[in-house]
């Protein structure tokens, strides 16, 4: 072999300096393909227009609500108007489709809030085509009622990512 493609192809005599420009360009290309990603799947996300908050205690407000075809989050404050302490109470999200069929619920727990306090809160969900959602006060019967998977509001991704990891890895 040529000297020229010894050099520019591997270069025998200093294997260490290989291997680390072969790792520093997998992690550029790791970095600059999940900044993309993360770019095009956060520009798939469209803002629900449409909401209704029944809710007059606690003030119910909602500061961003994007959805895409599969999934979406809200996200607002709720803040404590009356002169007691709440607790125990749940607001109900019911998301419709542009029909006007109920599309799925979630259940968020307002905790334990003081006289004028705020607290910040986020509903993710997975339902597919919502276009508008409602607010209420979830009832102690809707409440027992309720199948666990409504009461998750942060979607649980770890597990997923730890088997696509390690699949990943095995494909290297």
């Amino acid at each position: 072999m040529s000297k020229y493609f010894n050099n520019f192809y591997r270069n025998t005599e200093n294997r260490m300096k290989n291997f680390f420009t072969y790792f520093l360009m997998f992690v550029l290309l790791y970095v600059i393909v999940d900044i993309l990603s993360f770019g095009y799947i956060y520009s798939t996300y469209k803002t629900i227009e449409q909401y209704e908050i029944v809710v007059t205690n606690p003030e119910v407000t909602v500061e961003k609500a994007k959805a895409t075809n599969v999934n979406g989050f809200i996200e607002g404050k709720i803040k404590n108007n009356a002169t007691t302490t709440l607790s125990d109470q749940y607001l109900k999200f019911d998301f419709f489709s542009e029909r006007g069929v109920r599309v799925g619920t979630k259940y968020l727990e307002v905790g334990t809030l003081g006289e004028n306090a705020e607290k910040d809160y986020k509903v993710q969900f997975r339902f597919d085509n919502v276009k508008y959602f409602t607010v209420n006060l979830a009832t102690q019967e809707e409440v027992d009622n309720a199948q666990e998977f409504e009461f998750e509001i942060d979607e649980n991704i770890g597990v997923p990512l730890l088997f696509s990891s390690i699949l990943l890895l095995m494909l290297l």
